[in-house]
């Protein structure tokens, strides 16, 4: 396709502001996210009087990491919050099925990929990253993952003047897969990625991008990405969707002296907690967000706080904390203590009912008609 014919490049270089969605990864607590996705969705139904309205009408740019790279892809193909919901809940019970063996699981992973590749070929077909118009991409789409062979980040995108556009123009549901390949819940993907090289990828939120709005505004202004889009606060609306977090304090006492296999196993949670926590503070630094939290004790919630004192972006970002004070102020107040320690683990399919119900209340209580800005409306 030429780039003179191309609907989708004649979109991201239009005049105007610009409108970006990220996902977060989290395995299948992505049921959360979808409360949200469901309401804005919604909320913009209504504003524009436009019953059949779908998120890829609205936002210029969509992106994700791992379970979120699902959404998002779902989401850019044209697909409704409702639809990508119905067929998220019956990917999650397909793909956190059956566990492994002992022996399987203690050698490479806990889950067999095949029901999972299975479902997003029935999901994607055989569309490519690089392909638009009908049944093909309707939007900009971004999937973050992480090349286990190189070390490097991967967020792949469908700009036709992208440097690797022509050479990289993947199945969607490859890169997505690839996105969602946790090491000890999946293998890797491999990919071959041109000129006779195979790359393994392995799950983005391996990398600092598990919430992938950072990733997003640079993809989208910075000169060695394609999109060049103008910042400013008026200019470049951000909209970020957790899938749920958690205050972990430990009883120090018990972890004197820690033994390595018990270190390594908290290895990997304490760092995705560090990148998603330096990403949301990064975020609020750049932006004046009516959605701001508290980062932490010293630095607050970052009220007056931005960078050279001009905003960067408008920017809304959407969780809730999964714990019992949070989950009652938003209107679910019959889960045990048990049941809610249980919602933070990212392959337990029984959690998608609850997760989704979750997401619901907290959106309804969360997210406001005026968080979307007039400057940023569409014709």
């Amino acid at each position: 396709m030429a780039d003179n014919d191309s609907l989708l490049l004649e979109r991201f270089e239009a005049p105007g502001p610009k409108r970006i969605l990220a996902l977060d990864g989290g395995g299948i607590r992505g049921a959360l996210s979808l409360g949200y996705l469901e309401r804005i969705e919604k909320i913009l139904r209504k504003r524009y009087n436009k019953p059949n309205l779908v998120l890829s009408d609205y936002f210029d740019l969509i992106g994700g990491t791992s379970t979120g790279a699902i959404i998002a892809a779902a989401l850019a193909i044209g697909k409704s919050a409702a639809e990508v919901k119905e067929k998220y809940m019956k990917l999650g019970a397909d793909i956190f099925g059956d566990r492994k063996g002992f022996l399987g699981i203690y050698l490479n992973c806990r889950y067999d990929e095949a029901p999972l590749k299975t479902a997003l070929k029935d999901m994607f077909g055989d569309i490519k990253i690089g392909d638009e118009g009908k049944d093909a991409l309707k939007t900009g789409i971004c999937i973050v993952t992480k090349r286990l062979d190189t070390f490097s980040t991967w967020p792949v995108c469908n700009h036709p003047k992208a440097k690797y556009f022509n050479k990289n123009r993947f199945l969607l549901r490859d890169f997505v897969r690839a996105s969602t390949a946790a090491p000890s819940f999946f293998i890797p993907e491999l990919v071959d990625v041109g000129e006779g090289e195979i790359g393994s990828f392995v799950d983005g939120g391996l990398s600092l991008m598990n919430n992938p709005s950072l990733q997003l505004f640079l993809m989208a202004t910075l000169q060695g990405f394609p999109f060049h889009w103008k910042t400013g606060k008026d200019d470049m609306f951000i909209v970020s969707v957790g899938t749920g977090r958690r205050n972990i304090k430990l009883i120090a006492k018990e972890y004197k002296n820690p033994s390595l296999l018990t270190t390594a196993k908290m290895a990997p949670e304490q760092f995705m907690n560090d990148a998603n926590e330096v990403v949301e503070l990064m975020m609020q630094y750049f932006s004046n967000s009516p959605t701001a939290r508290k980062i932490d004790s010293e630095v607050g919630d970052l009220n007056g706080d931005i960078l050279n004192g001009k905003e960067a972006f408008t920017y809304n970002r959407y969780n809730i904390t999964l714990d019992k004070n949070s989950l009652i102020a938003v209107g679910v107040n019959t889960l045990s203590n048990e049941v809610i320690t249980g919602l933070t683990e990212m392959d337990d399919a029984d959690n998608r009912f609850i997760l989704a119900d979750i997401g619901i209340k907290a959106a309804e209580d969360q997210v406001k008609e005026t968080h979307f800005p007039a400057i940023f409306d569409i014709n």
